[in-house]
């Protein structure tokens, strides 16, 4: 069978922006309820459960009271990039889901269909471009406002994120020397075993490259601007930071943006070391579509659904620790935070970069094949690098502030 073309290729496109976008509004709007009911639990109370069955209908009252809530403006502000702002917020989350591909290529009776909505050939470099539109929203939201609370939170926005975007992208450096391509659905691809002689790994990235993708979840979550990274909101410090001036449904836009990013970032990290919608311990779901349009292994309907409900799974199990993470861990102090971008990610990253190019080359110079040997080396050496920089980086001597190198350095009598 193959892949869809023509009238055909046009109308399943159309089907699938409208079906793909609903889903991830739909999500998003779900996330608020999911993490209502974490931060319940954790915190050892109910969480939602007034409105509808087991609560679920707090979502549709949210929704109501945002549109029904009075629109106010500040007086001085820039009206246009005020109101532009929480639009700029959302759609670069939006958006970046048109490369995402969500389960195994669906077979009908006009070709195949994949499921992804642009299965355009730099979905890599498209991911990490689209990402970094996001905060012209926080800075016009800062700037327009005519506040300095608002200001302040943008300047913090803007420093933070693009601080965090450089992490972002040399992460993924290591897995671009692996995958060798840059198209989504080919990064799956070399995930999945397709048998002997075949140029992929058969293991998911997140083991021979662990460190990579360590340092990309957490750049992500600084990308997110949840907690720990929540330094352009602070409500202790800024109120509200870059939306302290904003109300009703343009307040509602950033707090969707924020999910919607949120829901994003847990798609591309399931994409780049999970697998994607790949079913571990089952080579039934191998399906590959190759550049000439040939299609490797036996796709089915019911291997579609399958494999969406596993891309589904492991998205949420992803939303589910980033929410783990904010109602656990405190928030950085900000000099803690740019101390972490700036003098522990970079020169690491660099590092490990330049450790893992050494370890291919040396891998390939000995003529071991990419596959499941090759790939339990690399897993023994991030492991290693793994456990030192747990226990050997940090340990209170470089992500600290000026009050503890105070105390710190301070001697009582009988030292000196």
């Amino acid at each position: 069978m193959s892949p869809i073309t023509g009238t055909a290729f046009v109308i399943a496109t159309v089907v699938k922006v409208v079906a793909f976008f609903t889903g991830l509004l739909v999500f998003t709007a779900l996330s608020t309820y999911i993490e209502r009911r974490v931060a319940g639990f954790i915190q050892d109370r109910s969480g939602p459960n007034r409105v509808g069955p087991l609560g679920l209908l707090q979502v549709a009252a949210d929704g109501l009271k945002f549109i029904l809530k009075e629109e106010v403006a500040p007086q001085g502000a820039n009206r246009a990039f005020f109101f532009l702002a929480p639009a700029l917020a959302l759609v670069p989350a939006t958006v970046l889901f048109a490369v995402i591909p969500f389960g195994a290529p669906l077979p009908t009776k006009w070709g195949l269909v994949e499921l992804i909505v642009a299965d355009v050939p730099i979905g890599f470099l498209y991911v990490l471009g689209i990402a970094s539109l996001g905060v012209y929203g926080i800075v016009m939201a800062g700037w327009s406002s005519n506040s300095k609370y608002s200001f302040l939170g943008g300047l913090r926005g803007s420093a933070q994120m693009i601080s965090y975007e450089i992490a972002l992208g040399m992460s993924l450096v290591p897995l671009l020397m692996l995958a060798g391509n840059v198209t989504m659905p080919e990064l799956i691809s070399v995930q999945q075993h397709f048998g002997a002689g075949s140029e992929t790994w058969g293991v998911w990235f997140v083991l021979p490259l662990l460190v990579s993708s360590f340092f990309f979840f957490v750049a992500s979550l600084a990308e997110t601007n949840r907690v720990p990274f929540d330094l352009p909101e602070a409500e202790g410090e800024l109120v509200g930071g870059f939306h302290t001036e904003y109300s009703s449904m343009k307040f509602g836009l950033f707090f969707l943006g924020e999910y919607a990013h949120l829901v994003t970032t847990g798609c591309l990290v399931a994409v780049f070391f999970l697998g994607g919608w790949d079913i571990p311990f089952w080579s039934g779901d191998n399906i590959r579509v190759l550049a000439d349009g040939t299609v490797v292994g036996d796709p089915a309907w019911w291997i579609t659904i399958l494999t969406g409900l596993m891309f589904l799974a492991k998205v949420l199990l992803l939303v589910l620790v980033f929410m783990w993470i904010r109602w656990t861990l405190p928030r950085f102090r900000y000099d803690q935070l740019m101390n972490l971008g700036w003098k522990v990610f970079l020169p690491l990253l660099m590092a490990y970069i330049m450790a893992m190019a050494l370890l291919v080359y040396g891998l390939d110079t000995v003529g071991l094949s990419t596959g499941p040997v090759y790939a339990l080396v690399l897993a023994g050496v991030n492991l290693l690098l793994m456990i030192m920089l747990v226990f050997g980086v940090d340990r209170g001597l470089l992500v600290r502030g000026g009050a503890y190198r105070s105390i710190a350095t301070v001697r009582s009598p009988e030292e000196s």
